[in-house]
């Protein structure tokens, strides 16, 4: 059951547990996982080494079990995802293989890339666990690396621990400070109280005479839960002399045994220590997350059965007939749907409401973009007054023109009408976009299910799109070349020369009777202040003797006549009034 997990590790979406080891360039991390392993397999050098991520899987093989149908033996050997079937019993074989799938993507100039390589290691001399080794952290590029470098194998660092059921294996060189230690501060960056980070101190043999690492792994400096274990690798020399892996970790032990300070602490010291500890740590981690992780599998098997579901039956079980019969149902389906889109039915999610999209999208094209721009054809942006004069005088020869020549008409507006066949090819150019765009966007999830098929249906649409793109361009073609061949004068919106001097005989018909009524309205205005001046002399020379003989007689009617006798001066005659009042509303 394990080994499920184990295999499906960097090849589910799950969230799988798993180990990954984090640290900075040259703090041992490499060396730590072949002591784990027990045999020597990775690529080794000057600089940044890994530079893919490596997922390791090891996969412990007894004596006494049948392993995939053949019986086990002391031999080892290792699978990589890439080469499937494929069996690698010499570990150098292995480590050239590394290096070759590292330069397949990265390249040889010391660039990184977070695309994985899976490798499994059988091998009875291991405890089933799964690594992950990271490129460690770098402060200055080398090579034709990016100047960032650092803050990429640090996003790449952060992918893969923030992983909520990974476990951290932080690697630190246990002859400098821990303070500084770029793994240990990446940890605690995903998890600040240590939860599921384990600290492994390398180099302990280096550190100064008189200083040892016994406080750090009584977990008193940097506290961690898991807490740490301290390692003793294969030093450059030992390396050199080819000494084994295995050979390494027996010195390793002699080492730790005999040292005074760490001899009472073995349960912290050493790589079996530490491997024994990390297949406890794996072990209890799964048992921890499994509830979670069926819970995730069992909504992905839902998805995965309604998918298939709605798929419906494999055409593979189908005789020729219910193909074929299959065949026209899907492509009658996408057909309806396609009417739909151009009918603006939406599609089985409802109707777009963001932007505008099939048959509206269509209407636009008309009507927006179309119509304005035949709006926004002017024919005088190409016709100078200079050359309506040249065609005129070219059409006379050498008479004098007496009348405006019928022929320089002619030309000069057909000139003006081929201009209108530029806008409507464009518009069959952006309606056949439009169309294309249209299949696209069809939801047509049975179409999808036979890739080879969508591609052919598609190809078809594209090419009797395509097909129809020229005779419609050659039909608005052939509309202005009708327009070209008749210029029809006949049109009610055309003024010929006969409507043009009717027009012209109205417009002088309306400004002389415009102005007549300004001469009678200039006339009547002289004639009323005439009246009103001769009016206000008479009665003022009479005024004074009819005053003194009513003065004595009747003082009060006196008063009232004089008063009449002056209104009646000031008022001109109701009819000339009349007359002035109904010459202005004509005007």
């Amino acid at each position: 059951f394990f080994l499920f997990f184990f295999s499906a590790i960097g090849q589910q979406t799950l969230d799988l547990p798993q180990i990954v080891v984090v640290g900075s360039q040259s703090s041992g991390k490499s060396s730590v996982l072949e002591s784990i392993v027990g045999r020597d397999f990775l690529p080794r050098g000057s600089g940044i080494v890994t530079r893919r991520p490596l997922v390791l899987q090891l996969y412990c093989i007894k004596n006494d079990e049948n392993f995939e149908g053949n019986e086990t033996t002391d031999e080892e050997w290792g699978e990589f995802l890439h080469l499937p079937n494929k069996k690698f019993y010499d570990f150098q074989e292995i480590r050239a293989e590394i290096q070759k799938e590292t330069d397949r993507i990265t390249g040889r100039n010391k660039g990184i890339s977070n695309q994985s390589i899976n490798l499994k290691i059988f091998s009875p001399y291991v405890l089933n666990l799964t690594l992950v080794d990271l490129p460690g952290v770098t402060k200055v590029p080398t090579g034709d690396q990016p100047s960032d470098i650092e803050k990429q194998i640090r996003e790449m660092s952060l992918e893969f621990i923030s992983n909520p059921n990974a476990v951290i294996l932080a690697v630190s060189a246990a002859n400098q400070d821990l303070s500084n230690s770029d793994g240990l501060q990446l940890a605690l960056t995903v998890d600040p109280g240590g939860e599921r980070t384990i600290g492994v101190l390398t180099k302990v043999d280096l550190m100064d005479h008189g200083t040892d690492a016994s406080e750090i792994l009584l977990n008193r400096v940097h506290p961690l839960r898991r807490g740490y274990v301290a390692v003793v690798n294969r030093s450059q020399k030992d390396i050199n002399e080819n000494m084994s892996v295995r050979d390494g970790i027996s010195k390793e032990i002699i080492y730790f045994q005999t040292h005074p300070r760490y001899r009472s602490m073995l349960s912290k010291c050493g790589t079996g220590t530490l491997t024994n500890k990390l297949n406890q740590i794996l072990m209890q981690h799964i048992r921890e997350c499994l509830p979670g992780i069926k819970s995730q599998i069992s909504n992905m098997l839902s998805d995965v059965v309604r998918t298939l579901e709605s798929l419906g039956e494999s055409i593979d079980d189908l005789t020729p007939a219910k193909q074929g019969e299959k065949l026209l149902k899907i492509i009658s389906k996408f057909s309806t749907r396609f009417n739909d889109f151009v009918d603006g039915k939406g599609s089985e999610f409802g109707v777009e409401i963001e932007e505008l999209c099939g048959g509206a999208r269509i209407l636009f094209l008309f009507n927006e973009v179309f119509a304005k721009r035949l709006i926004s054809v002017n024919p005088f942006d190409t016709l100078r007054d200079q050359d309506i004069q040249t065609a005129m005088t070219n059409s006379n020869g050498i008479r004098h023109p007496l009348f405006i020549p019928e022929s320089s008409f002619d030309l000069l507006v057909r000139k003006l009408i081929v201009q209108l066949e530029q806008p409507g090819v464009q518009c069959v150019d952006l309606v056949y976009d439009e169309m294309i765009r249209m299949c696209l966007q069809i939801d047509a999830s049975e179409l999808g299910r036979y890739p080879v098929l969508r591609d052919r249906v598609f190809e078809v649409i594209h090419q009797l799109l395509r097909d129809c793109v020229r005779p419609t361009q050659l039909m608005i073609s052939n509309i202005i070349q009708s327009e070209l061949a008749y210029i029809n004068t006949s049109h009610p919106d055309f003024i010929g020369g006969k409507k043009a001097i009717l027009a012209q005989q109205q417009i002088q018909q309306q400004q002389q009777q415009i102005q007549q009524q300004n001469a009678q309205v200039t006339t009547a205005t002289q004639s009323l202040n005439q009246q009103q001046q001769q009016q206000t002399v008479q009665p003022n020379q009479a005024q004074v003797p009819q005053q003194n003989q009513q003065s004595v007689q009747k003082p009060t009617d006196d008063v009232t006549s004089s008063a009449n006798t002056e209104n009646k001066a000031n008022s001109p005659p109701k009819q000339l009034q009349d007359q002035i009042n109904h010459i202005m509303v004509k005007v």
